[in-house]
This record gives C-alpha cells, sequence and structure tokens, in this order.
C-alpha cells in the first residue's frame, strides 16, 4: 500500500468542487484543507497543541531553510522532523526550489541542479533532485515534494518551455532516488501561463503514477483570471483518485476558486503573515487593528467564531492596544485567530460539498466579499 492514499467522499458536479480524506504514516485529514506554514519547524507564534485545537491536521515546513539550518544531519539525530517538531500529525515539506529560485543573481540553474549563495551568510550551496530527495528523507515528512523550476511571470514561450520539460527530467531524476516507503512524492506541473505547456506537464507528470499531483507556478503576481484559467487546465488532465495541491495560496477568494477547479490542498503564509502586521481575518472582510475605528471597540473579532481570542473574550480595543505598543501576545492572538478562521472556513466549504449546496455557498461568499471590497 502507499504512504499517501485519497478516498473521495463527495464531489459538486457543477464545478468539480471535492470533499474527501487524505490518509497518510502520521493520521489521515479531511480535505479540502489549508496547511498552516511551518517553515522553519514551527509556525510563527503557535504552538503544536494549539494548531491540534484548531483542527489542523497537517503543517508544511521548508526543505530551502532546514537544509541551511539546523541541517538534515542534526534533525536526523533528531529522530526526524515530527520528533524534532513535537508534531505527531502528518508534515508536508516543500522541495527548496521556490525558494532557491527566488535568490534571482545569487543562482545558477544547470541540468545538473542549481548553485546558490546562502541568503545567511552568502556561502556556496547546491541543491539538485537527489539532493532535495536526500534532505526530504531524512526530514521524514509524510508528502515530499519533487524539485521543480517555479517558472517566474511573466516569462516568453521558449524559457517557458525549457524550464517546464527541465522539471519534468527533475521530476523522473526524483522518482528514481526516493526509495522511503513511508514518504509520499508528489509531482508538479508547471508551464508558466501557456495552456499547451501545463497540459504537456500534467500528462507527462501522471504517466509517472505519483501517489499525488501539484499544481506550481501559479499566484506569481499574475492575474487572478489568468491564474484560474491555468489552474482549471492543469487539475483537467490530473486523475480522480489522487489528492490535488495547489501551492502558496491562502486567501479565500482563490482557495473558494480553487476548490472549484477540483484542489484539495494548500498552503501559505498569509494568515500568520498579515496577523504580524495586525490584520484579523473575518467571514465579512480583514479587519486592520491598527486603524483608530477600534480603539473604543470592545467587540471580539468576530461574533461566533471559535478561536482562542474570540472564545476567550479579547476585544478589538485590546488587540489594538496590544498591536500598537509591539505586544508579542496581540500577534498571537491575531494569528490564533487568522489560522482559526481559515480552518473553519475550509470546514465549512467541505461540508457544503457533501450536502450539495456548494455552488450557493460560493456565490453568497463572493456577494459577501465583492460587496465588502468595493464598499
Amino acid at each position: 500500500m502507499t504512504a499517501i492514499r485519497y478516498e473521495l467522499v463527495a464531489k459538486d458536479e457543477a464545478t468539480g468542487a471535492r470533499a474527501g480524506i487524505i490518509h497518510t504514516p502520521h493520521g489521515s485529514f479531511e480535505t479540502p484543507i489549508f496547511m498552516p506554514v511551518g517553515t522553519q519547524a514551527s509556525v510563527k507564534g503557535v504552538s503544536p497543541d494549539e494548531l491540534k485545537e484548531l483542527g489542523a491536521g497537517i503543517i508544511l515546513s521548508n526543505t530551502y531553510h532546514l537544509f541551511l539550518r539546523p541541517g538534515m544531519e542534526l534533525i536526523r539525530e533528531a529522530g526526524g522532523l515530527h520528533a524534532f517538531m513535537h508534531w505527531d500529525r502528518a508534515i508536508l515539506t516543500d522541495s527548496g526550489g521556490f525558494q532557491v529560485f527566488s535568490l534571482g543573481d545569487l543562482r545558477k540553474i544547470t541540468e545538473e541542479g542549481v548553485t546558490f549563495r546562502s541568503h545567511i551568510d552568502g556561502s556556496k550551496k547546491f541543491l539538485s533532485p537527489e539532493v532535495s530527495m536526500e534532505v526530504q528523507m531524512c526530514l521524514g515528512s509524510d508528502i515530499v515534494m519533487a524539485f521543480d523550476e517555479c517558472v517566474p511571470y511573466p516569462a516568453d514561450y521558449s524559457y517557458a518551455k525549457q524550464s517546464t520539460e527541465r522539471t519534468q527530467r527533475w521530476a523522473e531524476r526524483c522518482k528514481r532516488v526516493m526509495t522511503a516507503e513511508n514518504q509520499g512524492l508528489f509531482g508538479i506541473v508547471q508551464g508558466g501561463m501557456y495552456p499547451e505547456l501545463r497540459e504537456w506537464s500534467a500528462r507527462h507528470l501522471v504517466e509517472l503514477d505519483f501517489p499525488g499531483y501539484a499544481v506550481g507556478g501559479l499566484s506569481v503576481g499574475e492575474p487572478k483570471e489568468l491564474m484560474n484559467e491555468m489552474l482549471a487546465i492543469s487539475t483537467s488532465f490530473l486523475p480522480e483518485d489522487k489528492p490535488r495541491y495547489l501551492m502558496g495560496v491562502g486567501t479565500p477568494d482563490c482557495l473558494v476558486e480553487g476548490v472549484a477547479r477540483g484542489i484539495d490542498m494548500f498552503d501559505c503564509v498569509f494568515p500568520t503573515r498579515v496577523a504580524r502586521n495586525g490584520m484579523a481575518m473575518t467571514w465579512r472582510g480583514r479587519l486592520v487593528m491598527k486603524n483608530s475605528q477600534f480603539t473604543h471597540d470592545h467587540k471580539v473579532l468576530e461574533e461566533g467564531c471559535g478561536c482562542y481570542a474570540c472564545r476567550n473574550g479579547y476585544t478589538r480595543a485590546y488587540i489594538r492596544h496590544l498591536v500598537r505598543v509591539g505586544e508579542i501576545f496581540g500577534l498571537r492572538l491575531l494569528s490564533l485567530h487568522n489560522l482559526w478562521f481559515l480552518q473553519d472556513f475550509m470546514r465549512k466549504m467541505r461540508a457544503s460539498i457533501i450536502d450539495g449546496t456548494f455552488p450557493k455557498f460560493r456565490a453568497e461568499f463572493f456577494e459577501q466579499y465583492d460587496a465588502h471590497r468595493n464598499g
């Protein structure tokens, strides 16, 4: 039996939205799901017990950062990433590719891999499909991502084609060397903003029969209409019986549209990053807690919210005060709230797929979302 298995529970035939369960060596979780990001083996400001309390069944960690610090040997010595960070549920690790390619002039791409300068001390490093797999096997994550190149936006056709074909060859190399039976390797669809390249990438990855598939190279600066178009093309060629993961997306509008195109898994630093900048996510839009309108506002962030901050009565006025004076507790309260909001958002969206009301959920969400955005 494979390490990662997808079970379909319900599907909205009008859109392709799916509710399912993904089974991993460290437990099962319901989909669609949003994965909190623990870049350096920790979700910023949030403990593992708090993540469990808000319903997280899987989190994401970053191969690039852990490769540099503390290093794969130390994590292997600790018994793997689960033991190192005291997290006994599922973990997905990205390949390090996106971070390396975002270094710009600090890296050089060849067929063999990528040579780059560490953003920490400038030392010379090398990542390849083989090295990325070795690191991720040391980490012991449940879901391992193939090493790919994220095509930038914009990119001309010639570059996008060359990059997409190299990503495919790298995926083949990843599959050859990934030997851990308790880990599942996902291939990543690339192709930039070119439909024919997206189709080519998806078709060739499916031939390799990965346990799951991700769609990469989106939400990199392109208009959302174009992102949705490329996403629909990418997922249309992926198998129904495998998990589908849209990388780096975490705003509610993109989550709804991703689910409507058959995506099961999402991740993004957005909820915790905006929390550290003093922003709360709610069903009625975003609250910028530094704004003076909350100075005397003694309501909780959102009525009916089950997060630690709201159910314990921490008010907008109090949180605004903490944010303005730089108290860490204020940023923790906002982080817990935003992560709860997205977990709850995904739970309600899943319920709508199961009970056959997803189109209604989607329409009502955008009616409210657009009214707030345009108001």
